[in-house]
């Protein structure tokens, strides 16, 4: 008989009956009835019941093992009578008769309990770990991970990319999040950086002549963490594609997200390929965000025109349209029996949020005809109020909040309404996952900070101007072919088409104040493999931690990472981040400067 088992705690049932088997794992928990002790025996594969009746030698060391200790038992498997049946468990028909109880590893008292999901401060969760991770929840949560990054890597492959492992030690890349940086010892004062991304790496495949690379990537960012993103890594799809355009890199990696989420995702419905393609500005006006959540119905509606007219007696939304407002309109639906302390929280919400607060109008049926109610009601004229309807298709009872403010402003506090009212109002439908490709990215915005212009987004993807004319068009109107994929408010990936021009890639620089000599020295290695022959290329970047995150329906990015760093970047497990031995730093040629209080 082998030494520690002969099944695991998920694989004995009633056709193994009378036989004796060997069983090891950890105590779950158990159960004293005086003249009969129970406990469950867990293993990575599930649990299994055994029993110790009270007049056995091995009661006495059962009974005082503390739970988390590994054991290894032996005995003979008992059907279990009818009314002791535990049928929410595969092995619930049986349990071991023991016959034999060796203790392998004593467990002290614990710090956090296995046995059951209770709600555990982060902090000693993220400190213990290892017992965290045994707990249900959080096992299968691994297992999910594991087994999406597996079921990518196969499709991949069988869908013709090659995957490659690109440079972990590389150079500081200017542009994007802060770079963690890496002390050389045979290159005093100078410094390695971990990639942010592959990004030049895996355009340089691409001009070295292959033609589909993936890789499932480490990315390091030196960012702050919030709860769908990592403060200090994060592993991704990393997907790149030669002689291609956007729709194709759309129609390769839309089947593969159909797929993952179908098999994985619970049982919901999951959006067909082709999926959505709404533009940038188009979002923003009809969600106020780029990560729009489509199981929202309410979609939001410029209304700045219908404020401007004659028959609307709002003087205060008109002076504010006249210092460079907009006004946007979020559907309320279905909600004129609210009562008016409904209405005044929205306003008072957004004001807690920063804006100047939202109006609202009431709408309800009056002799066969729609009719404005509510504070600002009484401002509309009936063909005002007919176009209002018809702009933002209201119906009876409904109602409907304006929002007027320079436009990022109203985009941003009207996104923000149309969330909390989708949430309050019920009407996200949480058995879908609704994906859209948001596309046509502004290649460049105004820095209000710095008073300039800088990259909104990829500084390396190819611009929609024709390099003929890009001098002389206004950077503020270069849209890019830039992407990013969207799943229930979240966004999954960004992806671009690369600027594969060198002269082109001088332009697109300068518009920012950087000069050739500049682009030849932040980029040198981008810049050299462009100059020998580069090819249409293009790719994205889908988040692996957030992908799993939405299959395991958790609304934080570290209840689905095997050891995550705490939202200060701090890994509580192992103490780090922690401070270099003088020897460490001799070696380095560095020295610490303690920060002044």
């Amino acid at each position: 008989m082998h030494k520690y088992r002969t099944h695991t705690c998920s694989e004995v049932t009633k056709k193994h009956s009378g036989e004796t088997v060997k069983l090891s794992g950890w105590i779950h928990r158990k159960r004293d009835h005086g003249n009969l002790l129970f406990f469950d025996l867990r293993d990575h594969f599930g649990l299994t019941q055994c029993v110790i009746e009270n007049t056995d030698n091995l009661f006495k060391l059962a009974e005082k093992i503390k739970p988390e200790s590994v054991v290894c038992v032996s005995g003979k498997v008992i059907k279990r009578s009818s009314e002791t049946i535990n049928k929410d468990l595969f092995t619930g028909e049986v349990e071991i008769k023991v016959s034999s109880f060796e203790v392998l590893s004593e467990a002290k008292d614990l710090p956090m309990p296995v046995f059951g999901e209770q709600d555990y401060p982060e902090e000693t969760r993220l400190k213990y770990r290892f017992l965290d991770l045994r707990r249900d929840e959080m096992h299968e949560s691994i297992i999910l991970r594991s087994k999406v990054i597996s079921f990518i890597r196969n499709k991949m492959i069988s869908d013709g990319f090659l995957e490659f492992q690109t440079p972990i030690l590389t150079a500081s890349s200017p542009e994007g999040a802060r770079d963690f940086l890496v002390p050389s010892r045979t290159h005093p004062g100078k410094f390695y950086a971990l990639p942010q991304a592959p990004q030049q790496f895996k355009q340089m495949v691409m001009i070295s002549g292959f033609d589909r690379y993936f890789q499932i990537a480490p990315c390091f960012r030196d960012e702050d963490g919030r709860a769908d993103r990592s403060p200090g890594e994060h592993y991704q799809l990393d997907i790149e594609m030669s002689f291609v355009e956007q729709e194709d890199i759309f129609k390769a990696v839309e089947p593969i997200f159909f797929e993952l989420f179908t098999k994985f995702g619970k049982e919901k419905k999951v959006s067909k390929n082709p999926f959505k393609i709404i533009t940038y500005k188009e979002s923003m006006l009809k969600y106020g965000t780029d990560k729009p959540d489509l199981r929202n119905p309410i979609k939001i509606s410029d209304v700045t025109e219908i404020m401007k007219r004659d028959d609307v007696k709002l003087d205060i939304f008109k002076k504010s349209i006249e210092k460079g407002s907009v006004v946007r309109a979020i559907p309320a639906p279905n909600t004129s029996s609210k009562p008016r302390s409904f209405f005044d929280s929205y306003n008072n919400w957004a004001k807690e949020e920063g804006a100047k607060g939202l109006g609202y109008i009431i709408l309800e049926k009056t002799n066969g005809k729609l009719a404005a109610k509510g504070p600002l009601g009484k401002f509309f004229s009936e063909k005002a109020m007919s176009e209002l309807v018809k702009i933002c298709e209201l119906k009876d009872k409904d109602a409907v909040f304006f929002s007027a403010d320079k436009i990022k402003e109203a985009e941003r506090i009207s996104g923000l309404a149309r969330q909390k009212l989708g949430k309050e109002l019920n009407l996200i439908d949480n058995k879908k996952f609704e994906f859209c490709w948001i596309t046509d990215y502004p290649m460049y915005q105004f820095d209000e900070k710095e008073k300039k212009i800088d990259f909104s987004h990829n500084p390396f993807s190819m611009p929609q101007v024709d390099i003929k004319n890009f001098d002389k068009a206004d950077p503020l109107s270069i849209l890019a072919y830039q992407y990013d994929l969207v799943c229930n408010g979240y966004e999954i990936s960004s992806g671009a088409i690369r600027n594969h021009l060198p002269e082109l890639m001088y332009k697109v620089f300068s518009k920012v104040g950087y000069s050739k000599e500049q682009v030849n020295s932040k980029f040198e290695g981008m810049i050299k493999a462009l100059s020998y022959g580069a090819p249409p290329h293009g790719g994205m970047a889908p988040g692996i931690d957030r992908i799993v995150m939405l299959l395991a329906d958790k609304v934080n990015i570290r209840e689905v990472t095997l050891f995550p760093m705490n939202q200060n970047a701090q890994d509580l497990l192992m103490g780090a981040p922690s401070k270099p031995s003088d020897a460490q730093l001799k070696e380095l040629n560095i020295k610490v400067v303690e920060k002044k209080k």
